[in-house]
């Protein structure tokens, strides 16, 4: 006769007291480093919070050492960026920029350019609402990052998607909307004069 396998339990073990990872562990570190460096807590006592975190077993644990704290604010909880073309156009890129949750481009008289080139960003999705008017929007994307057009209209000027779908784990993906307007939209990974531009800069890590 063979035994019959154990019943799962009735009672799960509550959130609060599943065990905490190494990253879990790192994340409160950091925070609690941020605080001191921010003048919330001083350095006595970050030193005190910091070895309870270290040696912190479950999340209960770990969250009793912020729970003092504010939230911090995530890309996805900054407002959006407003980019307007006006009479001699708007741009935000190539360099290093915070890239926030939602982008709103008006591509206006003068046109605008996000350029997604040399930014690093965690988050699963960025919605980019683009509206081509007069002289079009621009997106520029890395290789690795795909995009989502569905949710574009391409009114008169229409949409150019030249990206391609392989998206890399851990990028973001990026969700086009708005209308093209008179001029257009136009979404693509960089061209040849930025490839060069990036093989003699590389973006630093």
């Amino acid at each position: 006769m063979t035994a019959e396998p154990p019943e799962p339990s009735a009672h799960p073990v509550p959130a609060e007291r599943l065990r905490a990872s190494d990253d879990d562990r790192e994340a409160v570190v950091e925070r609690l480093r941020d605080a001191a460096a921010e003048g919330r807590i001083d350095f006595d006592e970050l030193d005190a919070r910091l070895e309870q975190a270290l040696t912190s077993k479950t999340y209960a644990e770990l969250a009793e050492l912020t729970a003092d704290l504010p939230r911090p604010a995530t890309p996805a909880d900054r407002p959006p960026l407003v980019l307007k073309g006006g009479m001699s156009g708007a741009s935000v890129g190539p360099g290093r920029w915070e890239v926030p949750g939602r982008v709103i481009a008006h591509g206006g008289v003068g046109g605008v350019k996000v350029d997604f080139s040399r930014v690093e960003c965690r988050l699963a999705e960025v919605t980019v609402e683009a509206y081509g008017e007069t002289s079009g929007v621009t997106v520029v994307i890395p290789d690795g990052w795909a995009a989502d057009t569905s949710g574009m209209d391409p009114g008169v000027g229409g949409l150019k998607d030249k990206t391609t779908p392989d998206r890399l784990p851990g990028t973001p993906l990026v969700k086009l909307t708005g209308s093209g307007g008179m001029a257009g939209v136009i979404i693509r990974h960089p061209d040849r004069r930025e490839r060069r531009k990036l093989r003699s800069n590389p973006p630093r890590g």
